[in-house]
């Protein structure tokens, strides 16, 4: 027989084995994954490029290195050495990076595909919500006009500029409003080095951004009325970024990529592991997001700046008559970002080692918020520009849930209100304007495709909504880029169409409500498969990879453990509460907004309550994120609520390991789920129930 080796391929998740001596892109192909090419695989067009990453990889057990692939081929050493500038400017070496239409698999391997040679893009659903904010941003801008120093007056160029600012701040702000005197400003280091030609080049008339009105960090020659300012959602999954105007509080460009963290680990755990297993582990975690950050900053301005070309009729470089062309916009403009991420991105990003997050008693290193420099973490805004970073708030609660409790303002009801942000680690919390309470629960990957067996993330061809006949068992499926049911071509199923599945799986009595198959009923989808039984949703000739796609009882085991554990963490706030049900559900997060209520329902994902009462508000953490940015008395604001949210660590809760086992079910042992009950009639409480009640 011939010898397998075991693949993975991030950021999709994609997994298998794979036959000695096959190329990676045509392992990539046989799971799913399009890398692209244009060249018929000679090795010339580049486009099929991929990463080899080298360590040990716990989580798959498997040991990936280079020696587990073909040497370099001539053809690959000569492309190459014609690029020295792309090597460079990536920061890759040959060897790491190979032409993955000549490079072979001789082992165990794990492979990451950047974004430029991917052939079917993720999908990232993390656009800015409307939202009505209070423009009040910490920069604010003064037009300065003083007279040029002489023999009589030869003040210093700063102490000139400083008794200018606050006369002009007097003037906008008015003669009674509590400006700082001139010698209570400061300037950054960075914008003093070039304040003396500014000034001089200006011939002395300037606009100052004053940031937090007490230090200046750029003197720009003469009226300039527009700030810019970025918020950042890092997510472990996906970083979404939203450029912004800091003056009208407009989003001028929204720009998302896939996590690059996801090669050394899908969920938080595998990456402080990650961090901990390599002495370089915390360095590539860091690096990797802010390559990442300073990338999207990029294609933000470059998006802003093709709108304007576009508007103002530039698109072929001719100027335009009819409008006056406002100046292109520079990243280096960009005066402040705020930045927000659960406990772990949060600690990797602050290139803080995160490992003591993984060990009991799961200690951050800080929770209050953070003012930084940006030329400090190596991003690329203006060098005196400010990155604010969110406050955390327990181990596992991180600044996304501060920014999502900004952005929904349960701190601000009467009613209890239940907020989950779901992802691959579930933040909650709980309460209304007397009290708030939070926890967090690792769901794993499952729920957004990985873990299952043709899982996919969101990308044109994967399936993301699944309904079942409950009288013929035959289904309909409809394919993320096509418009109606069953047209197009299926590559794979992502995490909305997996909760789909198993709640009509459920629903339409082919597994039961502890999730196995039945397996008398009279249809061909039901069968016993290589690794047990499953159900087939589309069969190979309705699909692009030309097998079919089932979804297996281990697939329905780990949305069962998913779903398990995310229910119980509710459960836990709400008996912690003195609560039976929340008065309202409000989920959160990219995957979070794409999930079917009823169905997440059905399945006991989230606790029971009216369905009219159950809302998607999408990215809760990104729009609290451009909330703090535009608005600055925001942040003092989540610091004080944040500092009375009441954490509850779920391991320490005798009752845990019972609540789970009881919501492994569908929808729960013993809960009797009334708002969906009309769905499955002929419900009974589970036998074993008893065995984890007390």
């Amino acid at each position: 027989m011939t010898q397998k080796h075991n693949i993975i391929l991030q950021p999709s998740g994609s997994r298998g084995q794979v036959e000695e001596g096959m190329s990676v892109r045509s392992a990539a192909r046989e799971l799913g994954v399009d890398i692209e090419s244009i060249c018929a695989e000679n090795a010339t067009c580049g486009k099929c490029m991929v990463l080899i990453e080298e360590g040990r990889f716990e989580k798959y057990n498997i040991e990936s290195k280079r020696e587990n692939v073909s040497p370099v081929s001539a053809d690959e050493a000569a492309y190459f050495s014609r690029r020295p500038k792309l090597l460079k400017d990536k920061g890759w070496e040959v060897g790491q990076v190979r032409l993955s239409c000549q490079c072979k698999i001789h082992g165990d391997v794990l492979i990451n595909v950047p974004e430029e040679s991917r052939g079917n893009k993720q999908i990232v659903r993390k656009t800015a919500s409307n939202r009505e904010i209070e423009i009040k941003p910490s920069i604010r801008k003064y037009l300065v006009t003083m007279s040029p120093p002489n023999l009589e007056r030869p003040i210093a160029d700063w102490e000139r500029l400083a008794k200018g600012i606050e006369t002009s701040m007097q003037l906008v702000r008015g003669a009674d409003a509590k400006v700082p005197r001139w010698y209570e400003l400061d300037i950054d280091y960075q914008c003093l080095r070039g304040l003396s030609k500014t000034l001089r080049d200006s011939k002395w008339n300037v606009t100052v951004s004053v940031w937090q009105d007490k230090e200046v960090i750029e003197v720009q020659a003469g009226y300039v009325e527009d700030s810019y300012g970025a918020a950042v959602d890092i997510g472990s999954t996906t970083v979404a970024l939203y450029l912004c105007n800091l003056r009208t509080g407009e989003v001028l460009a929204s720009e998302s990529e896939m996590n690059p963290q996801i090669v050394y680990g899908e969920d938080v755990m595998s990456r402080i592991q990650y961090s901990i297993e390599h002495p370089d582990g915390l360095e590539k975690l860091h690096k990797a997001i802010i390559s990442t950050l300073n990338k999207l900053l990029k294609q933000a301005v470059k998006t802003v700046n093709e709108k304007l070309n576009e508007t103002f009729g530039l698109d072929t470089g001719e100027t335009s008559t009819r409008l006056t062309r406002p100046a292109s916009i520079k990243v280096e403009e960009i005066l402040e970002m705020v930045l927000v991420g659960n406990s772990t991105m949060h600690h990797v990003l602050l290139n803080l080692h995160p490992k003591d997050l993984g060990l009991a008693p799961f200690v951050p290193t800080i929770h209050k918020s953070m003012d930084i420099k940006a030329r400090e973490l190596g991003i690329h805004i203006n060098s005196s520009g400010n990155i604010h970073v969110l406050p955390t708030i327990a181990s596992f609660v991180g600044a996304d849930t501060s920014a999502m409790i900004l952005a929904e303002e349960p701190h601000k009801q009467d009613e209890n209100w239940l907020l989950i942000d779901v992802g691959t680690n579930a933040e909650l919390i709980l309460g209304n304007r007397k009290r708030l309470v939070c926890t967090s629960t690792p769901t794993g990957p499952a729920l957004e495709g990985a873990h299952v067996e043709y899982g996919m993330r969101a990308a044109p061809g994967a399936i993301e909504r699944v309904q079942i006949d409950e009288s013929t068992f035959e289904p309909k499926y409809k394919i993320v880029g096509e418009d109606d049911w069953n047209k197009g071509k299926a590559k794979g199923i992502c995490g909305s169409a997996i909760i789909d599945a198993v709640a009509e799986l459920f629903r339409a009595g082919i597994v039961d409500s502890r999730g196995k198959f039945k397996k008398e009923l009279s249809t061909k989808r039901v069968r016993q498969g290589e690794k047990g039984w499953e159900y087939v949703i589309a069969w190979a000739e309705e699909t692009s990879i030309g097998r079919d796609i089932p979804m297996t009882q281990q697939d329905v085991r780990q949305i069962q453990l998913a779903k398990a554990a995310l229910f119980t963490a509710s459960r836990t706030l709400l008996k912690r509460s003195g609560l039976q049900d929340p008065d309202k559900v409000i989920l959160a997060g990219g995957f979070g907004s794409y999930i079917d209520k009823e169905k997440a329902m059905l399945i006991g994902l989230i606790p029971d309550c009216d369905l009219k009462n159950v809302y998607a508000v999408g990215n809760a953490a990104g729009d609290g994120a451009r909330i703090a940015l535009l608005n600055v008395e925001k942040r003092n604001e989540i610091d004080a609520v944040t500092r009375k949210v009441e954490r509850f660590e779920l391991p320490t809760d005798p009752e845990f390991q019972n609540q789970f086992m009881l919501a492994t079910s569908f929808p729960h042992m013993s809960e009797p789920f009334p708002h969906i009950a009309h769905l499955i009639p002929n419900r009974v409480v589970d036998p074993m129930a008893k065995n984890f009640m007390k």
